[in-house]
């Protein structure tokens, strides 16, 4: 069995390259060197030799601790992580002979939502006799993707699932 792949860069020992482009604790170019080498060169200052770019030939390593090196890393990603917006998808149902009042809080809601970048799924859930009534439900829906023209965008037009019909909206 393999051993357990390391995350993040690697570091002394770890790097595979014969030769790499040292850039030292003050950011100055070195230049290339042995890995050996500059390994040793790094001892003695008390660091560590990352490597910061792989994928260059030859590879980019720099003296640095490794702990510290990894903590800001991981600092860094955890602040992308909390500004990252995570988009949701809010659900408003209505019915086919909904009242012009209840109407207007469903759509105030619906502009709400779409205002805070989320994904509105409007469910329209026939009862009874109103399945015989379809076309009811499409002229509402109509209605709705008319009045929310200007701020979203029909993500899935209307279908009938069951006893329900969807609709998907998304922000523009």
């Amino acid at each position: 069995m393999a051993p357990p792949v390391k995350s993040g860069p690697r570091y002394n020992e770890m790097i595979q390259a014969d030769k790499v482009r040292v850039i030292d604790e003050t950011g100055e170019n070195i230049g290339v060197m042995y890995t050996k080498e500059a390994i040793e060169q790094a001892a003695g200052l008390g660091l560590d030799l990352v490597e910061v770019s792989p994928n260059a030939d030859p590879p980019v390593c720099k003296f640095l601790d490794v702990g510290k090196f990894r903590y800001e890393a991981q600092k860094k990603a955890n602040v992308q992580r909390k500004t990252q917006k995570t988009q949701d998808i809010k659900e408003v149902k209505m019915r086919p002979n909904i009242d012009t009042h209840d109407y207007d809080v469903k759509m105030r809601n619906v502009h709400k939502f779409i205002g805070n970048g989320d994904k509105v799924k409007v469910t329209l859930r026939f009862r009874g006799r109103e399945l015989s009534h379809q076309e009811l439900g499409m002229n509402l829906l109509r209605r709705v993707q008319t009045d929310v023209e200007e701020v979203a965008k029909i993500e899935a037009y209307p279908r009938m699932e069951g006893r329900q019909m969807l609709m998907v909206l998304a922000p523009k």
